[in-house]
């Protein structure tokens, strides 16, 4: 919305169906309008290219820089439409209105059918900033069309409607159109009003400034636009379960946007499900066990009366807690209730963490863990469990910083213990950022991997094969056991549950090949400087 060039006031004015005041405030009106749509389409793509690719810096540094250089080149090609600026105008928001209209559908296409969107996120940057970029010369030259008096209070009252209208479309996209209508359905019904908006203004305002036949063009083209946004948005909901068919193969159970994050069940309803949350591979139910009693058992040597769990939503490192029966109580802190919903109300999934919530052991917060430890909390923790998204994912890396970690060091009891999944290991350079921030906190660590054979194999050809799987195999998944007081010991309660894995014989060795993959010499990730990397 800014740096584009404006264009030289025109020698005549318009002969308008209205007086000039109001001439110029519907010129302003689709200012506004044009501005709230063309930032919801930016949003649409940031939001959906961090869902799909991952890395949300990353991702709105590719979309944001794009589409602003694309903007300028706009700008300067809407100098070649200025002697046909009515007619220019009205072609351009159709244009726009079904190119950013369908951004969001064919991106996701591109990911599902395609194995990925990268080059249709670039392509859809480039397209919308120039589309974006020539509205601002067209409009202004249509303004001064209309009253070529105080050309600089002109260009003050395009700039203020376009920046309104940004704030307006920046803040009905979190707010309204992603709870209300989503991702997919939003950007059609965008592109729905911004060519209304276009469409209005040129057919009427300024119909007198093209010819007949111009006038049916534009016509037809505005109605044919109208006519697929709207039948895409008829069709949304048949795309989105072919999509997922095709990314997660044909098993997909349930399927719900929680408000917080997609969660998808796939499997029969009388086996283990598998769990993918935001496109990522959670759990993978036939061998789940792997990584939750590797995560929870070395913790559990000591005393473990009180247990908190940040994160663990699906219950399934509870279950393990709770396995131990001289455990007193057992508190989760998970962000999305949706997920502890599935994993309460799921048959399957309920039968998998061996219904847990229904133990009154079981205590459930809905927060946010480095939020909640924030808060003012009496009492203290004997283990704590940190079963959080991989540290490698940008939202997730305060989650792993500095402060997180002394915030968790003041809830353990003397002699607790801080079990943390650092990432899979075949990143050695995040696993042992991890570890080197661990030990800024004041903890002493140890470290170890986890001997799941892992899910990359027997996966057959479904559109798993291209997911972004963060469950990778063993000797690739990486755990930390910390305590404040001293070194922590690498061994098993004497009182230590029945256990699926071959955790008991092999934790030694998987302690051996946790050190041959250190990488020395790391600083540790605070708020202000992350060091995660992908």
């Amino acid at each position: 919305m800014i740096d584009r060039q404006l264009t030289s006031p025109p020698r005549t004015a318009a002969v308008l169906p209205v007086r000039p005041g109001a001439g110029r405030c519907l010129v302003l009106a689709a200012a506004f309008v044009c501005a709230a749509c063309g930032l919801v389409y930016e949003l649409e793509l940031v939001a959906l290219a961090s869902y799909l690719i991952g890395d949300s810096v990353t991702q709105a540094s590719v979309v944001l820089s794009v589409m602003v250089f694309a903007m300028g080149v706009g700008s300067l090609l809407a100098k070649r439409l200025r002697c046909r600026a009515a007619v220019g105008f009205g072609v351009l928001e159709a244009v726009l209105a079904l190119v950013g209209g369908t951004s969001a559908m064919v991106l996701y296409a591109a990911f599902a059918w395609a194995g990925g969107s990268r080059v249709a996120l670039v392509a859809f940057s480039l397209a919308i900033g120039v589309l974006i970029g020539a509205e601002i010369p067209l409009l202004m030259t249509l303004i001064q069309r209309v009253s070529r008096r105080d050309a600089e209070g002109t260009v003050a009252d395009l700039f203020a409607a376009d920046y309104v209208g940004a704030l307006v479309g920046g803040l009905a996209f979190p707010f309204l159109l992603l709870p209300w209508l989503g991702e997919l359905t939003g950007a059609l019904v965008t592109g729905a009003v911004n060519s209304v908006a276009g469409a209005v203004l040129v057919l009427w305002l300024f119909r007198g400034e093209m010819s007949a036949r111009w006038r049916l063009r534009l016509l037809v083209l505005n109605g044919v636009v109208l006519a697929l946004l709207g039948l895409a948005t008829a069709l949304v909901g048949d795309f989105e379960q072919a999509a997922r068919r095709a990314v997660y193969g044909d098993q997909v159970r349930v399927a719900v946007h929680t408000g917080v994050q997609e969660v998808v069940l796939t499997g029969r309803p009388s086996r283990a499900p598998d769990l993918f949350i935001d496109g990522l591979l959670k759990v993978r139910g036939r061998d789940e066990h792997h990584y939750h009693e590797a995560l929870v058992h070395p913790a559990m040597n000591g005393p473990h009366e009180r247990v908190l769990i940040l994160g663990g939503g699906d219950g399934l490192a509870a279950r393990e807690v709770l396995g131990y029966g001289d455990v007193g109580s057992v508190t989760i802190v998970e962000l999305d209730p949706g997920l502890v919903r599935l994993a309460r109300t799921d048959p399957a999934l309920a039968a998998l963490n061996r219904h847990v919530h229904d133990d009154p052991r079981l205590r459930v917060v809905t927060a946010d863990a480095f939020s909640w430890l924030r808060g003012a909390h009496q009492e203290r923790y004997d283990v704590i469990v940190s079963d959080l998204p991989d540290p490698g994912i940008t939202a997730g890396a305060k989650l792993y910083s500095l402060e997180f970690y002394g915030l968790a060091r003041r809830l353990l009891a003397p002699g607790g213990r801080l079990a943390v999944h650092a990432g899979p290991a075949s990143r050695p350079h995040t696993y042992w950022t991890v570890d080197a921030t661990l030990r800024a906190a004041g903890f002493s660590t140890a470290a170890y991997l986890d001997g799941d054979p892992g899910p990359g194999t027997g996966r057959g050809g479904t559109g798993l094969d291209r997911f972004r799987d963060s469950s990778v195999t063993a000797a690739e998944r990486g755990f930390l056991l910390a305590s404040a007081d001293r070194a922590p010991r690498l061994a098993l309660d004497p009182g230590v549950p029945s256990l699926r894995s071959p955790l008991a014989d092999e934790l030694a060795a998987y302690g051996r090949a946790a050190e041959r993959t250190r990488v020395p010499g790391l600083e540790p990730s605070t708020l202000v400087r992350p060091r995660y990397i992908r």
